[in-house]
């Protein structure tokens, strides 16, 4: 287990802007950051990092936390398992107490999967370089390909021998179980059976034989899978071969060369979509880093979304093959409805980014791409056009097929554009592709949500909406309280007290006594035995009380931090701010907004006066309740009566005396 040392270091060395902004682009907004959640898809940031306070907070999807939180909940990490990222991140020294045993099984799978592919990777580099057969056919294809030493090493390229099992017995030698090689995918099983089906041994075969090696890496860096490329010319052997679904690996969710194009990616605020993994190579060698491609599938929406994580503009590179570009145009349309700009470079006569890069050079490469990017609408238009000649049928059926991209547009403005665009290249109507359009967007509407089906969800809509909203006014004011504590917990209130003072006349006299919010809070529950109905609640002023009865200063990262995960969200989410107010709004509008805060010794009085009276309403409820009771059982009820009497007179004195309002009840 990690040691406290070890995680109080962690926790004040990470900046939570810096982990964040490995996965999210974010932009400054005042004192906080902004981007696209991670967790949902949306198109309007809402995810808020606040670098003053280590925490983040996204106001659509509700999800919020520390540097720690923000990993595990992001890369699926169990809590050591993020610490450990993080310690590697800032080069801090892990130092371990004796494992938990649960712990330890917890990470254990996970684990020993990134574990055996970062083994894998080594082995296979070291046969590029060191092996005769890698040198000789791995090592020369690369070169060949014009790839320089520094990018294979960077790419952490290498090479699987031409052996049934080479690979699997140096690992099991090395110590790795079968279990984790077969779930990984760098091996496959083949099992010798006796005539009474038992089987009796396990013998593991190697997946990537005879292929160059090209490791896949998570946003950490981390390798998640392999891809294998053969070099032999044939037929019945497929030219690709990749890692199947793991815990630690989804094709739909994952993109080739990420870990390395997504700095560039922000940097430039584009990225270059490409078809394989070589292109990608080529690219970065050519100083075009921000480039990635989609892993072993056709484009999916998930990573899409990743993309968009770092910017809003999208180029697609294809090759010449006029079949396969028409079948990637379902790509562009994803896209465009996740609401991202596109643009396209199409290659000729059958090059790709890499053969035209060994062909013509980088400094080509590069100006060719900055040339001839291209309106996806003037792309779309003009590959269909060549197919449909002047036969208008099929003139129309293109018209409906570019006017069904433009429709998945989220933006209106950017539909508009698109439709000039696409009238003045097809010479057609602007007016009818516009009712075309509209005609789409409303069949697209009407397949979200079925008419009839709309009528059967609205009673659990409305159902779902009353358990969101309507929470008791227990759990509502004893929230307040808590947001007090953490909002304002060390500022000093005052208070006028009357002392005796023999030297004056009257022989009193006022004095100014200062007390933190946090010691009045805690003192005035504590003295009437107060106890939170919400567990949460009652669960983290337990915790507060405990640390401020030993603290002067209170530190929210013990908080924000707090293994707790319901204290630690629970901070965050009080602490979060959705709406900071423009430091020029009063001199703009000519308009006062009064700041929460501003009356705050009138909102900590009256705070705890409300919460008192919530629960002697409750406790009087409860008592009659008893009342009740006691007649019906036949038992003598007189001291219930007198409690009852209390009761009602401290309901009033609380209600009238201090609050200054009466309670009808």
């Amino acid at each position: 287990m990690i040691s406290k040392e070890t995680i109080d270091r962690i926790f004040d060395t990470v900046r939570i802007e810096e982990i964040v902004g490995d996965f999210v682009q974010l932009k400054k907004r005042g004192v906080n950051f902004i981007g696209l959640c991670p967790f949902h898809n949306e198109k309007t940031p809402s995810f808020n990092v606040s670098p003053v306070r280590n925490i983040y907070k996204c106001f659509g999807c509700g999800k919020g936390g520390n540097a720690v939180n923000f990993i595990m909940e992001h890369e699926h990490y169990t809590y050591p398992e993020a610490l450990r990222s993080l310690a590697t991140k800032y080069s801090i020294e892990i130092e371990e107490t004796i494992p938990d045993p649960q712990e330890l099984v917890m990470r254990d799978e996970r684990e020993s999967l990134f574990i055996i592919n970062t083994f894998a990777q080594k082995y296979f580099t070291e046969n590029l370089f060191e092996n005769e057969e890698g040198k000789s056919i791995g090592l020369s294809y690369f070169k060949e390909r014009g790839f320089s030493e520094e990018i294979i090493k960077t790419f952490q390229l290498g090479y699987s021998l031409n052996n049934w099992s080479a690979f699997s017995e140096a690992a099991v030698n090395n110590g790795y179980l079968n279990e984790y090689l077969l779930k990984t995918g760098l091996s496959i099983s083949k099992k010798k059976e006796e005539e009474s089906t038992e089987y009796i041994d396990e013998k593991l075969l190697d997946r990537f034989r005879g292929r160059v090696m090209f490791p896949i890496h998570n946003l950490s860096g981390r390798i998640i899978a392999f891809g294998g490329r053969t070099l032999k010319k044939d037929e019945k052997t497929a030219k690709y071969v990749n890692s199947p679904e793991s815990e630690i690996y989804h094709k739909s969710k994952s993109l080739y060369g990420i870990f390395f194009a997504k700095k560039s990616i922000v940097q430039r605020d584009n990225c270059y979509l490409v078809e394989g993994y070589t292109d990608v190579i080529s690219l970065h060698q050519s100083g075009i880093e921000n480039a990635v491609a989609s892993s072993g599938t056709s484009l999916t929406v998930e990573q899409i979304r990743l993309i968009a994580r770092y910017t809003k503009n999208v180029t697609v590179l294809y090759d010449g093959d006029a079949a396969g570009i028409k079948a990637s145009l379902r790509g562009i349309d994803l896209i465009l409805e996740e609401g991202l700009n596109v643009k396209v470079v199409l290659f000729s006569d059958g090059d790709d980014p890499d053969s035209y890069r060994r062909k013509h050079g980088s400094s080509r490469l590069v100006d060719f791409i900055q040339e001839n990017a291209k309106d996806f609408v003037a792309f779309k238009t003009g590959i269909l056009l060549q197919e449909v000649a002047n036969d208008p049928v099929r003139k129309a059926g293109l018209i409906r097929e570019v006017v069904e991209t433009i429709a998945k547009i989220p933006d209106p403005i950017t539909r508009s554009e698109y439709i000039k665009q696409s009238s003045a290249l097809m010479n057609v109507g602007e007016q009818l592709l516009i009712a075309e359009m509209n005609k789409m967007r409303r069949a697209q509407l009407s397949k979200t949500v079925p008419p009839n089906d709309a009528e059967e969800l609205l009673p659990d809509i409305l159902q779902s909406h009353k358990k969101e909203t309507i929470l008791s006014d227990d759990d509502e004011q004893e929230k307040y309280i808590i947001k007090l504590l953490l909002n304002y917990g060390n500022l000093d209130l005052r208070f006028s007290e009357t002392i005796n003072a023999p030297d004056q006349p009257s022989g009193k006299k006022e004095i100014i006594v200062e007390i933190k919010v946090s010691k009045y809070i805690v003192s005035e529950i504590t003295q009437d035995d107060v106890v939170f109905e919400n567990k949460v609640y009652n669960n983290f002023l337990e915790t507060y009380t405990r640390y401020a009865d030993n603290n002067e200063i209170i530190d929210l990262q013990i908080f924000h931090n707090s293994q707790d995960p319901e204290i630690s969200a629970l901070s965050v989410d009080l602490l979060s701010k959705k709406y900071l107010i423009s430091e020029n709004w009063e001199q703009m509008h000519r308009i006062l907004v009064q700041e929460e805060g501003a009356n705050l010794q009138d909102d900590v009085e009256k705070a705890i006066l409300y919460l008192k009276q919530k629960k002697v309403l409750k406790m009087i409820e409860d008592n009659r309740t008893k009342i009740l009771d006691a007649q019906i059982s036949g038992e003598d009820y007189s001291p219930l009566m007198l409690e009852h009497i209390r009761l009602e007179k401290l309901k009033i004195e609380i209600s009238k005396n201090e609050l200054g309002i009466d309670i009808l009840r």
